[in-house]
């Protein structure tokens, strides 16, 4: 079960410069859209009706923004900075639609670190498979902390 392992931490703030890079691609899928769709309740129809997308200026459905923010998202807690870290603050605009079945490819650019906050920016930029920008846009992130080390008997989970 995932929830038992323990897991290895992302990168500590000391060790994140400015100037780093992470790019990846996430082909969206049916099941992509119908599990989001699930987990919020939302049925936005420019979301999942062919007959009513056909007639509005984009077309056909299109991919819920608010889904693109959680693969980029899940890129930070995954790789930079890594297991550990928390999105404080984000700012993404979607000025194109990502549609069904595109590909989402994601470049996340650190821009700046703040050691005494504990805080780091990432730049965000996401196309679509024919190069027009999908998302962009500024996440505030802080990375993972340094943990203490707990001794076993030190009686600091007593209530548990």
């Amino acid at each position: 079960m995932m929830f038992n392992k323990k897991r290895r931490l992302g990168r500590k703030i000391q060790t994140i410069k400015v100037g780093e890079k992470l790019e990846l691609t996430k082909k969206i899928e049916d099941k992509d859209i119908l599990l989001y769709l699930g987990l919020t309740d939302d049925a936005n129809p420019i979301f999942i009706q062919h007959d009513y997308a056909s007639q509005t200026p984009f077309q056909k459905p299109i991919v819920p923004q608010i889904m693109l923010a959680g693969i980029i998202t899940s890129a930070i807690s995954k790789y930079l900075p890594g297991p550990g870290s928390s999105v404080l603050k984000q700012h993404l605009t979607f000025p194109k639609p990502l549609y069904h079945y595109g590909s989402l490819n994601l470049l996340l650019e650190t821009i700046a670190v703040n050691e005494s906050e504990h805080y780091v920016e990432i730049k965000v930029e996401g196309k679509d498979e024919f190069g027009t920008v999908v998302v962009e846009g500024i996440m505030g992130v802080c990375p993972p902390h340094e943990l203490k080390s707990i001794a076993y008997n030190s009686g600091t989970f007593e209530n548990f």
